[in-house]
């Protein structure tokens, strides 16, 4: 859940060319082969939108979003792409807005109710997030409901609520048995709660599926010494230390801080 901003003078032009979805018409669903096209290119658009934000093009991906705005303003999911774009450059007000935007076109919609819902869950508004995913996943059409799931799980975990995290990430986890991020959160909570061969068994799980990280690696070390592999142990810290020197994991290490 980490995002860059990228440098101030790329957010402030970016920012000025935008069109406020406050000052945009609204519009109905398209009744004519005009409105038809007009919806046509504003889905164009926003899925160029979308593909350059996932390549970190925000200025690009904020032309293509507006011109599909321009094309049609009641096109919902341009709105959320512009949203995540906002969020990215640290423009919460337009952000939220523009999520606010694309909820009152399609309340239903589920990426805009996941998407908002991170938004407001890392701005520690986690039980109004929580609300949002719910609705996300009351969607039949959802087509990955595990990742609304995993957004909940977190968001409970940072509200001290574990069982209910715990329940979220065994629901994504029969979604998707291969979901990393619920794999790693039942192990970290398997770990805290002292159950290291239960933390391992869903950490064997995660390695066989991704490249480790750093956070990933940490806990595998951990719960070996726990569980006395000292063996196992030395061989995460040396992967640690090789892959990963810079890492606030490896300072730990190297501090010899454990907890």
């Amino acid at each position: 859940m980490r995002s860059g901003l990228a440098a101030l003078g790329l957010a402030l032009v970016v920012a000025s060319c935008a069109v406020p979805p406050s000052q945009l018409p609204q519009s109905q669903t398209p009744t004519s082969t005009d409105e038809a096209t007009a919806r046509n290119r504003a889905r164009v658009h926003t899925e160029l939108a979308a593909g350059y934000y996932e390549l970190r093009s925000m200025a690009v991906a904020l032309d293509e979003v507006n011109q599909a705005l321009s094309a049609d303003p009641g096109y919902a999911p341009a709105y959320n792409v512009a949203g995540l774009i906002y969020t990215e450059l640290k423009e919460d007000r337009l952000a939220r807005e523009n999520f606010q935007r694309a909820l009152r076109i399609d309340p239903l919609d589920p990426d805009a109710n996941n998407n908002y819902g991170r938004f407001l869950c890392d701005r520690k508004q986690e039980a109004e997030a929580i609300k949002y995913f719910l609705t996300a996943l009351r969607n039949p059409l959802y087509q990955a409901p595990e990742r609304s799931y995993v957004n909940a799980g977190v968001c409970s975990r940072r509200r001290g609520d574990t069982a209910a995290a715990e329940d979220f990430f065994v629901k994504a986890l029969k979604v998707r048995s291969t979901q990393p991020q619920a794999l790693y959160q039942l192990a970290d909570i398997a770990y805290q709660r002292g159950e290291y061969s239960q933390a391992k068994k869903y950490l064997v799980r995660l390695e066989q599926l991704s490249s480790p990280s750093p956070e990933t690696l940490w806990l595998a070390l951990r719960i070996e010494r726990k569980l006395g592999d000292r063996n196992a142990e030395a061989s995460y810290g040396q992967q640690l230390r090789r892959q990963f020197p810079d890492s606030k994991e490896t300072r730990a290490l190297v501090a010899g801080v454990y907890e």
